[in-house]
């Protein structure tokens, strides 16, 4: 399982991309990595501290998505043409650029360093002038230039004058009209006019109704002015591509300077990114160290709600390499080790950390083995899924390398699994690199306690209520309070002190003093099975009767004699008076057996075969006959 999944680090970039306003800054934080460099991860952590004050003190920062404007810029030098909605976009831009400037500069009066990024951003004020003068409202203004004022005066005059020309004739005309006003169809202004009409007004027909009764009339006096509009719409669409191809020009020569305040505004975008993950998260600078040493003060996962969650101390010794932390089920094992990574991928990676106080070396790699990850599709069980983790670990880890395990040598026999743990411990001190395990095992705390350079660590519990108070106390090994969980939870007293015999032998028993030593469960009535009773089939059902046998046939009462006993389906051949049929055993009731009235070795042919077929038979008892007996059916 992917790292930053296992101990949720892929959630913290996921709030992280939701405070970025740039493509290029989500994208670098998703691929983000840990700094290797001292120097870099110093700088990093005091981008992301200037970052913070500078939106405490001023508010966020003006940034603005830049991605589009990159396209435009190429669009602009390979020669084309930009549109106004792509002039705008260019303008806006630019003004973003211009407020960032103003932004920034006011932030040198609190000396931070981010601040003088400011000098860095150039202004193009010439350009986005020139962009909002000329272009307005997704189009190119009338007031772009003179000429494309007068030209636009000067269609609106022509278009007025067809107008009252149309209104003039169909005042002159009204009896022709089919309506009271006029039309525009395919561009051109015309008259309605009735079909009978159609001589009376001078003019092209450009259009007609759906029932034909009505044309729409052109008129020759509106279309003298129609034309001379077309010549000056052609020249208004001449005179917006002069302009248009102007501030185009100007773009492309300062697209590669715009481009670098773009490739600024992203990295800005950035940093400032960092500062309100930081203040989102009350978080804290940390101190950055390459002496090996992770001490952490009032620490929480980040995930975690701020009023809720206890906060952890850890400060292990300077010349402590691993810890073995044991204590009771959910009593914060695995939440504490993630939380110490998790701050130190966070410090790494230039980004504040969730702590009052941090002190946090830099490691070469993160490793981990947490949950169980039981694979059906793979064919992982529970422990074979640890150990490939484990053996990826193994095979990574190097004195520089920060590692946590959770549930050290589980999912197996408990003395095997002991005895792997202790292995696998060995193997991480010998490395040389800083590890936090979690255990149940006795024999694995004995092992720390004697060990040089591991340590026992144990999450506390509060006695009374027997309820995790999800503290750390470092140099004290802890139990698992399994049995006192289980008595609080109501397991009965006889059930425990057989677990307590089984774990610690007879005389630990009297050490253990459950609250209800001789409870006995309460049985609830459960829901019960309901089985279908055991049924004959229907052919033993109907196996009663026996060939010979004299029934009565329901529901007509009639008398007759089984000639063949009832198949698998329960159905019997009966004879009756002139006819066989076939029949269920239900709808029969034996009247009187064959052995009361037949003897024993009877020959029921007589009674249900014909004379022809038993004449037949008796030929082929004989001799060969190529004769064949039928049966009715």
């Amino acid at each position: 399982m992917e790292l930053t999944k296992q101990i949720e680090f892929d959630k913290i970039k996921e709030m992280w991309k939701a405070l970025a306003v740039t493509d290029h800054a989500k994208e670098s934080i998703e691929h983000i990595a840990v700094f290797l460099s001292e120097a870099e991860l110093r700088k990093a952590q005091r981008d992301t501290t200037d970052a913070r004050k500078l939106i405490e003190t001023l508010g966020a920062p003006p940034l603005q998505n830049v991605a589009e404007i990159r396209d435009i810029l190429t669009l602009a030098e390979k020669g084309g043409c930009l549109t106004p909605q792509q002039l705008e976009q260019t303008g806006m831009i630019l003004a973003a650029i211009r407020r960032l400037k103003t932004y920034l500069d006011r932030g040198k009066i609190y000396g931070s360093s981010l601040a003088y990024y400011e000098e860095n951003l150039t202004e193009h004020e010439e350009l986005r002038e020139e962009i909002y003068r000329q272009i307005r409202n997704g189009g190119v203004d009338d007031h772009a230039s003179g000429t494309l004022r007068q030209i636009r005066e000067q269609i609106g005059r022509c278009e007025e004058q067809m107008k009252q020309k149309a209104e003039q004739i169909m005042r002159a005309n009204k009896t022709c009209m089919a309506d009271h006003y006029y039309t525009l169809r395919n561009g051109r202004i015309c008259v309605p006019v009735k079909k009978e009409y159609k001589l009376k007004i001078s003019g092209s027909v450009i259009d007609k109704s759906a029932t034909g009764s009505t044309l729409f009339i052109e008129p020759t006096s509106v279309a003298k002015y129609g034309e001379e509009l077309q010549m000056l719409k052609i020249s208004e669409e001449n005179e917006v591509y002069r302009i248009l191809y102007t501030l185009t020009a100007m773009v492309a020569d300062a697209a590669d300077p715009v481009r670098e305040n773009l490739t600024l505004i992203e990295k800005l975008d950035f940093m400032f990114s960092k500062g309100k993950l930081s203040i989102d998260l009350d978080a804290a600078e940390p101190q950055i160290n390459v002496e090996r040493r992770i001490s952490l003060r009032d620490a929480r996962h980040p995930l975690m709600d701020l009023k809720t969650a206890v906060p952890l101390q850890f400060s292990p010794d300077p010349d402590t390499r691993g810890i073995v932390i044991t204590g009771p089920n959910t009593g914060g094992k695995t939440v504490a080790i993630k939380t110490v990574m998790l701050c130190c991928m966070m410090a790494q990676c230039g980004l504040h950390v969730t702590c009052r106080e941090a002190d946090i070396c830099m490691n070469s790699s993160y490793l981990c083995d947490i949950g169980d990850g039981q694979n059906l599709a793979e064919n992982l069980s529970t422990f074979s899924a640890h150990i490939k983790n484990v053996l990826h670990v193994l095979g990574e880890v190097n004195a520089d390398s920060f590692v946590i395990m959770d549930e050290l040598g589980s999912g197996t026999d408990p003395a095997e699994g002991m005895g792997i743990a202790v292995a696998i411990l060995e193997e991480l001190r010998n490395s040389g690199a800083l590890f936090l395990v979690t255990t149940h095992y006795p024999e694995v705390k004995e092992y720390a306690d004697r060990t040089e350079h591991i340590a026992n660590a144990r999450m506390t519990f509060d006695p009374d209520t027997l309820l995790p108070t999800y503290q750390m106390v470092i140099g004290e090994a802890g139990e698992s309070c399994a049995f006192y969980i289980a008595d609080r939870l109501g397991m009965p007293g006889g059930m425990l002190n057989t677990a307590v015999r089984a774990a610690y032998g007879e005389e630990a028993v009297s050490r253990y003093p459950f609250h209800n030593p001789d409870f006995a469960p309460a049985r609830r009535s459960a829901a019960r099975i309901v089985r279908n009773r055991p049924q004959k089939t229907r052919a033993a059902a109907g196996g009663q009767y026996q060939r010979g046998d004299s029934v009565m046939v329901y529901p007509d009462k009639k008398i007759g004699i089984v000639c063949r006993p009832a198949n698998e389906k329960g159905v019997l051949q009966v004879q009756l008076p002139g006819k066989k049929i076939w029949i269920s055993h239900k709808r029969v009731k034996l009247h009187v057996a064959a052995a009361e009235l037949y003897p024993e070795d009877y020959d029921f042919s007589i009674i249900f075969e014909t004379v022809e077929n038993r004449k037949i038979r008796h030929t082929m008892n004989r001799k060969y006959t190529d004769q064949v007996i039928r049966y009715e059916e």
